[in-house]
């Protein structure tokens, strides 16, 4: 089980720890790498991106991000992660829970979790879906900019 922990980081299934916001790469990545392998990846703006797969799941983080045009803030070390389930998998629930607030976010239809999480969501969180289950959901350091 991953729990999503706005303003704090991902815990991760087990005793794997948590991936915590403002740790360096080498923290974050050796802290995932207890749960699964971890490639390199890439993210504009940031200095460093790596992901993994487990039980369905792709797991992205990136981290010392910047933005020469002043449009959002500077973060110091790790600044976001994000969870997406494998295409796959999306007609029914996940096969790994993604928990916020003790609501398992992939685990039922997306009107379901709606109702229980209710509103006032946190600022730093999104999820999407594709209708019927949601099916990624992101968590960042800072308040996410607004979509435009």
């Amino acid at each position: 089980m991953f729990e999503l922990l706005p303003g704090a980081g991902l815990r991760l299934p087990g005793r794997a720890g948590t991936l915590r916001f403002g740790t360096d790469e080498q923290t974050a990545r050796w802290a995932l790498a207890t749960v699964a392998d971890v490639r390199d990846g890439w993210v504009c703006g940031a200095r460093w991106a790596f992901s993994a797969h487990y039980q369905g799941l792709t797991i992205d983080a990136h981290g010392d991000t910047t933005d020469p045009r002043g449009r959002h803030p500077d973060t110091p070390g790790l600044a976001d992660i994000s969870l997406t389930r494998h295409p796959f998998t999306h007609t029914g629930p996940s096969a790994c829970p993604v928990v916020l607030r003790g609501i398992d976010l992939f685990g039922y239809p997306a009107t379901e979790v709606s109702d229980a999480l209710g509103e006032g969501l946190p600022p730093t969180l999104r999820i999407s879906g594709n209708g019927l289950y949601f099916t990624a959901v992101s968590v960042h350091a800072e308040p996410a900019p607004a979509e435009s």
